[in-house]
C-alpha cells in the first residue's frame, strides 16, 4: 500500500481551548506541544493571538521554544489579527473568513465579492511580511463550491501555501467529504486542508475520507475537544493513518500519555468507551472473547494496545467465563480449585447483575471465602 501523502496540524491548543469552560495556563500549552511534537505532529496550531496580550505571549512561548513542528496561529481577515500574527513570528498563520452565503449575510452584510477581496488583501499583507499563509474557508463545507473554487485559485495566485475548508458546524457525511475534495482538488494549485467538527459524529471519518480522497493537512485534537461536539480526534486519525493508510511515522506509543495530559489540563473526562484512549478501549468481560484473546489477542483486537500506549484489561462480570476468571485469579497470585472456581465465578455473576463492579480488593475476598465455601 502506497502510504498516505498528508501531514497532521493539531489545534487542541486552539480550537481545543475553545470548548466551553476550557483554559490552559501557558506552562500546560508549552506541555501539551511539546507532546505532541515527540509524537511527531508536523504543525502546532498555538492559538488566536489577537485575542488578548496573554494569548499572544503564549504563543510567542510556544514558538520560541524550537520544536521540530512548525507552529500556527488563527487569524481573521483583519489587518490587527495579521500584525498579531507577525509579531509572534509563526510559521504559518491561518487566516480565514465566514464563507457561506448564509455566514456572509448574516455576519458580514457585504457580497462575496467584497469578502473575498478584503480576506486576499490581507493575504497579501501577510505574504509580504514573510508569513507562510494558510487561506481558509470557515463554513466551507457549506459555501458554493464554485465560489470556493475561485477563492483558492485567487488565494494560489496571491501566494497562499494552502488552500483549507472547514466543516464548521459537522454537516459533512464521509461521502460528501469525498465528493467535495475530489472537485476542489484539480484545480488547486496548493495543498488541501480539511478541518473537521463533530456535531454528527462524523469528524474523524471524514478526516480521514479527505486524505483518501487526496487532502494533505489533516486537523485534530487530542480526545477530539472543541467547540460544541469536539473536532476530529487526533488517536483516532494517526490510528487511522497507521492501519489504513499505510503512515507510520508518528510515534503512537505517546497518544494515552498526551490523552491523560489533556483530560487532565481540559478537565474534560474522556467517555470511558472512546476509541483508542477510553479506559475501556482494550478491556474485555465475554468468556467468550477473553477465551481467545489468550490465544491470540488478534481474535478480538484490531491493533494491540501496545501500539497506542494502553494496556489491555480483563473485567469480572456477569459475561465472565472460567478461563477468563483463572487467568485474573492467577494474576493475583492466588489458585482455585474446581469447585472453587464455580463458586467464586457464581458470586461474580450475581454480584455484578446487581450491578456491583469486581475489584481486585472484591475478588481476594470472595477468593478467600471461596477455600471456605467451596
Amino acid at each position: 500500500m502506497k502510504p498516505l501523502n498528508v501531514e497532521i496540524c493539531d489545534v487542541t491548543l486552539r480550537d481545543g481551548e475553545q470548548t466551553p469552560g476550557v483554559s490552559y495556563t501557558c506552562q500546560e500549552k508549552v506541555n501539551i506541544a511539546e507532546k505532541l511534537d515527540e509524537i511527531g505532529v508536523e504543525v502546532i496550531e498555538a492559538g488566536f493571538p489577537n485575542i488578548s496580550e496573554q494569548e499572544r505571549a503564549c504563543v510567542k512561548t510556544v514558538k520560541k521554544l524550537g520544536l521540530d513542528a512548525r507552529i500556527c496561529c488563527l487569524s481573521r481577515a483583519l489587518k490587527e489579527d495579521v500584525d498579531a500574527a507577525i509579531d509572534c513570528d509563526v510559521d504559518l498563520v491561518s487566516i480565514f473568513f465566514a464563507t457561506s452565503d448564509l455566514h456572509i449575510r448574516v455576519k458580514y452584510k457585504k457580497s462575496r465579492e467584497e469578502m473575498l477581496e478584503y480576506a486576499l488583501s490581507m493575504v497579501d499583507y501577510a505574504v509580504d511580511h514573510g508569513l507562510n499563509v494558510r487561506f481558509s474557508a470557515e463554513e466551507g463545507s457549506r459555501t458554493d463550491i464554485g465560489f470556493l473554487k475561485e477563492m483558492f485559485r485567487q488565494g494560489a495566485e496571491r501566494k497562499a501555501a494552502y488552500s483549507s475548508i472547514a466543516d464548521t458546524v459537522g454537516c459533512l457525511t464521509p461521502i460528501e467529504m469525498y465528493d467535495i475534495v475530489k472537485e476542489l482538488l484539480p484545480e488547486l494549485k496548493n495543498p488541501l486542508c480539511v478541518h473537521c467538527h463533530n456535531d454528527m459524529g462524523f469528524a474523524s471519518a471524514n478526516t480521514i475520507t479527505a486524505a483518501q480522497a487526496g487532502a494533505f493537512q489533516l486537523h485534530t485534537t487530542v480526545n477530539g475537544i472543541g467547540e460544541r461536539a469536539g473536532n476530529a480526534s487526533l488517536e483516532e486519525v494517526l490510528v487511522a493513518l497507521r492501519m489504513k493508510g499505510g503512515v507510520d511515522r508518528y510515534d503512537l506509543t505517546k497518544l494515552h500519555e498526551v490523552s491523560k495530559i489533556v483530560e487532565e489540563y481540559s478537565g474534560i473526562k474522556v467517555a470511558k468507551t472512546k476509541a483508542v484512549v477510553g479506559d475501556h478501549a482494550f478491556a474485555h468481560e465475554s468468556g467468550i472473547h477473553i477465551a481467545a484473546i489468550l490465544k491470540d489477542p488478534a481474535t478480538y483486537e484490531y491493533f494491540t494496545p501496545e501500539m497506542v500506549g494502553g494496556e489491555r484489561r480483563f473485567i469480572l462480570g456477569k459475561h465472565t467465563g472460567r478461563k477468563a476468571l483463572a487467568h485474573v485469579v492467577s494474576s493475583l497470585g492466588c489458585e482455585l480449585s474446581m469447585n472453587e472456581t464455580n463458586w467464586v465465578l457464581e458470586q461474580v455473576k450475581e454480584k455484578s447483575e446487581g450491578k456491583c463492579t469486581i475489584t481486585p480488593k472484591m475478588l481476594l475476598k470472595l477468593i478467600k471465602r471461596s477455600k471456605e465455601c467451596a
